[in-house]
Formats: structure tokens, sequence, C-alpha cells
């Protein structure tokens, strides 16, 4: 089976599997910011949650959903975004995502010049502080790890402690 155009993007962005996992996240939150529907905003928890487990996923979803809204406050029409549930949609990406997956991408490396590149790109030429600011949040809760093949997060496991 050949990769999606999708993908094919960001791997050469350099993602790895948590930022690629947070593609369909971007655009349930992305949705829901545009039409206020409380389903988009429960389906981009739902699938962060089931990715990458509770522990994670939640407050992963719940950093982008920062993000998407300083990005929304700082560009009213919003970004260019796929149908998160048009199969035919999924395969591909806009370069709005591409951009927004690639600040996140190179705030969690601390690489500051290539990140600043794409705020100007999404944000048509605004360094606008709050977008930066939940963006760099987001980064430093899920830095970026030993690289595009390291483990897994998986679920926590419990245990007693006597």
């Amino acid at each position: 089976m050949t990769k999606s155009r999708c993908i094919e993007v960001l791997e050469t962005v350099g993602c790895d599997d948590f930022e690629l996992g947070l593609l369909p996240v971007l655009r349930h939150l992305c949705v829901s910011a545009q039409s206020g529907d409380p389903k988009s905003w429960a389906h981009a928890f739902d699938i962060a949650a089931e990715r990458y487990g509770e522990a994670i996923g939640l407050p992963a979803a719940h950093g982008l959903n920062k993000v998407v809204l300083a990005l929304f406050a700082c560009r009213e029409d919003g970004p260019d975004i796929k149908n998160p549930l048009c199969p035919e949609a999924k395969r591909d990406i806009t370069d709005d995502e591409v951009q927004l997956l690639s600040m996140v991408h190179h705030m969690r490396r601390d690489n500051s010049a290539a990140a600043r590149s794409a705020v100007a790109f999404v944000t048509r030429g605004r360094m606008d502080p709050g977008l930066i600011r939940n963006g760099l949040t987001f980064a430093n809760r899920f830095p970026s790890g030993l690289g595009r093949h390291a483990r897994v997060v998986g679920r926590p496991k419990l245990s007693v402690v006597a």
C-alpha cells in the first residue's frame, strides 16, 4: 500500500509519530472552533485518548485546542483544513495544516527560526504572542523524543504500593 500524500508531506517536514497523530485531532478541533460543534471537539479528544492513552492524549488535545483557539483569535477566517470525516480528504493535507504541524514540530525541537517561519505562514505574517505562547507551552509539555521510531507511549500501568 502506498503512503498518502499527507503522510509523505509530514515525513518530509520530519514529523515523528506523535506529530503525525495530531493531524486528525487538529482537524476536529478546527472544525469545532469554526462551527462551535461540540461533537467535533469530543471527537478530537476521543481520537487523542485512543491514540496516546488518556494520560497523554487528553492533555495533548487540550494543549492543541489552546493553539487552535489562539490561531482563530489572530486569524478570523481560520486555517484552511480538510474535512476530518471525509475519507478522500484524509489522504491529502493543506498548506495551513502542514505549517501548523511544522510549527509544533520545530517548537518541540527548539528550532526557533523554522518555528518563526511556520508561525508567520499560518498567521499571514503576524507574530502573534498568544499563538507563540500556546505553541511553546504545548512543546514544553510534549517535547520531542528520541526520533521517529521512539517507543510509543502506552497507557499508564497500575501497581499496588504498600
